[in-house]
């Protein structure tokens, strides 16, 4: 048996003011040419070691091209994807005849002149390994679902988890079907049901943890091989944007369907339980302060999440903390490679006027003047990332302002996803009130274990603010909640 196997990931916000270049791909810890899935995991290798695990234990042949997965931002350049498009396939032509192909793909890649980048790389493949080569894909939950994907792909899982901490069990989910497809023991087939909504789902909390918990105990009975709720991304201006069911059955596409509008229709029940609150910045702080001193608060700056293609430089929640003098606060982490240099110039314990943030454009508020001293600086920070892997974060600082507040600001954009991004740099975390993470939904994994509360905030000039029913939607004509109140009335 014959396996071909690569990643080409990122999540495109449409729109995010900083396009995605070739740097974005090659530039950092994420790029690897044949031989990803031998290096330590990072992000876009994650499911690549699993499959290298799976595929050598049964003596399969294994056939590696790119793994490159480019940090969420705006639309990726045209040749850019072309170029890595067509290495891939450049690699799969070399490899054939072949028994399977496996890939790692986002679900919300953008490019210039293509909507669907994961729809458009599979629809190619197939073309090249002909109607009998079983192909499986593993995806993100915060993905657009369309036709061509299902139309060239015999399996195709999502995450279940929002945190993504089960990129591994999705890999070895996907080998295992993709090789029982190979031996001809099932013969899968792939239905969508498109629930006709626009949002964002908190796996960890109820009732979505229950719901997560039905999928999985549906997978496994009755001719059901998989379930998989593609979340949607929000911020991506495509006319498949939105949440759609998964079901994926032994040769039983009534059964597929059936399942999946069922499912469909419980998600549906939940909308208004599962949609979520977003505290004002005002009002956060305000709780902080009538309910602190009982434990760490932990609020999520949701709207400057880099990981859905925010700069991860919005200043908004920084200025009104420094604004009502709030003490014993720490937030980041700030992308801002200009003010880390200016503090590794300065050294450590040096004390003077720093700009921070609002680079980008609107999305990032306006720089800030603060008086700071620098505590500590990194040549090299990382942090804990998703399913095991580790974050880069570059050159990194952390200062106190003269109000007491500890920054941490990073060369590298990425979101806050674990306590090592501040306790790295030397930042304590027991002894304060509140802290503020550059996330929307990913620090939960690392910080709920230490948190005494978790809260929302949505600053209002951030690149992903949670108004799903007034994102500037271009392309998606079909209704959809919460846009309207109830979107099965116009079919």
């Amino acid at each position: 048996m014959k396996l071909f196997m690569a990643t080409l990931a990122t999540e495109t916000n449409t729109f995010s003011p900083m396009p995605t270049g070739e740097a974005g791909f090659k530039g950092g810890r994420d790029w690897f040419r044949d031989d990803g899935s031998r290096h330590p995991p990072a992000i876009g290798n994650i499911p690549l070691i699993a499959w290298r695990q799976r595929g050598e234990a049964d003596e399969v042949e294994i056939v590696e091209s790119i793994c490159t997965f480019a940090q969420p931002a705006g639309t990726t350049l045209r040749y850019v994807y072309e170029e890595l498009r067509d290495t891939l396939l450049d690699d799969l032509r070399g490899a054939v005849p072949l028994d399977s192909v496996l890939l790692f793909m986002h679900g919300a890649m953008v490019a210039e002149g293509y909507d669907d980048c994961e729809g458009d790389t599979l629809a190619r493949v197939r073309e090249i390994v002909g109607p009998d080569v079983v192909i499986g894909i593993e995806l993100d939950l915060h993905c657009h679902l369309t036709e061509a994907m299902r139309a060239n792909a015999d399996v195709m899982i999502t995450y279940k988890e929002y945190p993504h901490i089960d990129m591994v069990e999705r890999a070895h989910e996907l080998y295992t079907l993709v090789a029982r497809a190979v031996r001809r023991e099932i013969r899968p087939v792939i239905a969508y049901h498109d629930c006709r909504m626009v949002a964002m789902w908190r796996t960890p909390l109820q009732p979505m943890r229950g719901f997560v918990d039905r999928m999985s105990s549906l997978e496994g009975h009755d001719g059901i091989l998989s379930v998989s709720f593609g979340h949607g991304f929000p911020w991506g201006d495509v006319e498949e944007v939105g949440a759609k069911m998964v079901v994926v059955a032994d040769g039983d596409m009534a059964r597929a369907e059936a399942l999946a509008a069922q499912l469909g229709q419980e998600i549906w029940d939940l909308r208004e339980r599962t949609l979520g609150h977003h505290d004002s910045i005002d009002e956060a702080i305000d709780h902080v302060a009538h309910h602190g001193g009982h434990g760490l608060i932990v609020l999520a700056d949701v709207a400057d999440n880099a990981g859905a293609g925010a700069p991860s430089d919005n200043t908004e929640i920084l200025a009104r903390l420094v604004e009502r003098g709030v003490k014993g606060a720490v937030i980041g982490c700030f992308w801002d490679p200009v003010a880390v240099g200016f503090c590794a110039e300065a050294g450590e314990g040096a004390t003077f006027m720093l700009r921070i943030g609002g680079k980008c454009g609107v999305a990032s508020g306006v720089p800030l003047d603060l008086k700071v001293t620098v505590m500590r600086v990194l040549d090299a920070h990382s942090q804990v990332g998703l399913s095991g892997g580790r974050v880069n974060a570059g050159p990194s600082a952390w200062v106190r302002t003269a109000g007491g507040i500890d920054i941490a600001l990073v060369s590298v954009r990425q979101q806050t996803l674990s306590p090592d991004a501040f306790t790295g740099l030397g930042i304590t975390l027991a002894d304060k009130a509140m802290v503020v993470v550059k996330s929307t939904q990913h620090f939960h994994a690392g910080f709920a274990p230490i948190a005494a509360e978790i809260r929302y905030i949505s600053a209002a000039s951030g690149a992903v603010p949670p108004d799903y029913a007034h994102i500037a939607f271009t392309k998606r004509t079909r209704p959809f909640w919460p846009r309207v109140s109830d979107p099965f009335e116009t079919n």
